[in-house]
């Protein structure tokens, strides 16, 4: 008579929920992002190696790369929020509420909550950036994109094509007041001025600065 000598199927063990996954990539996502900004701050963005920080998080280089293509993004991990800022705010505006006036709100709010997106980064963070040219440079490039994704809604708000030159240009000059609030907080920030004192001076500051485009966006992409 045969025996089976065929070992037993080892059961199969389910999946983790969907949720439960995506909870576990947040986490390792964050993790790697805590332990890049130390060491960034500790020892310069540029002389921060991706094999350290996954040597830090104690995860595999490739798993870094996966989470992270670019080093810039372990640094600037909010860009996706900030280009998408302005151009939302418009999309959101209120019944009868123009761009400028819409944008002005959303920027009044967010320096009275020191909004790290509009620029409260805190001084490490603010020095480490400052620091390194690779990422002035990329900075840079995140203003470009956002006024580019400004353009892009206010074409949306007004009927009118993308590269229609008061679309740009009004996307140019309201991008332009951002850019420069975002700057001056920047500088107040690594000069050590508390974020309360910051927050009084940009909020009289942008006050000025969205007045001067009065005259010429006041009425502009109403909704």
């Amino acid at each position: 008579m045969a025996t089976d000598t065929t070992s037993p199927t080892p059961p199969v063990r389910p999946a983790p929920p969907a949720g439960l996954r995506e909870s576990k990539k947040q986490e390792t996502r964050q993790l790697i992002s805590d332990h890049a900004t130390r060491l960034f701050i500790a020892q310069g963005f540029d002389r921060t190696t991706i094999a350290e920080i996954a040597t830090a998080a104690r995860v595999a280089k490739k798993t870094v790369t996966n989470y992270f293509p670019r080093k810039e993004d372990l640094a600037l991990d909010h860009q996706d929020a900030f280009i998408a800022s302005l151009a939302r705010i418009v999309a959101a505006r209120e019944p009868g509420e123009s761009a400028l006036t819409a944008l002005r709100r959303a920027f009044l709010a967010s320096a009275a909550q020191a909004d790290p997106v509009s620029g409260f980064s805190g001084p490490a963070f603010a020095r480490m950036v400052a620091d390194s040219p690779t990422l002035t440079a990329c900075l840079r490039g995140l203003h470009d994109q956002r006024e580019i994704a400004l353009a892009q809604a206010l074409a949306t708000a007004t009927g009118a094509p993308a590269d229609d030159i008061t679309v740009r240009t009004a996307a140019g000059l309201l991008a332009a007041v951002h850019r420069i609030l975002f700057q001056r907080i920047q500088d107040l920030t690594l000069a050590e001025h508390p974020n309360s004192e910051i927050s009084r001076t940009v909020t009289a500051e942008a006050a000025t600065a969205f007045d001067m485009l009065d005259a010429t966006l006041a009425d502009y992409a109403v909704a």
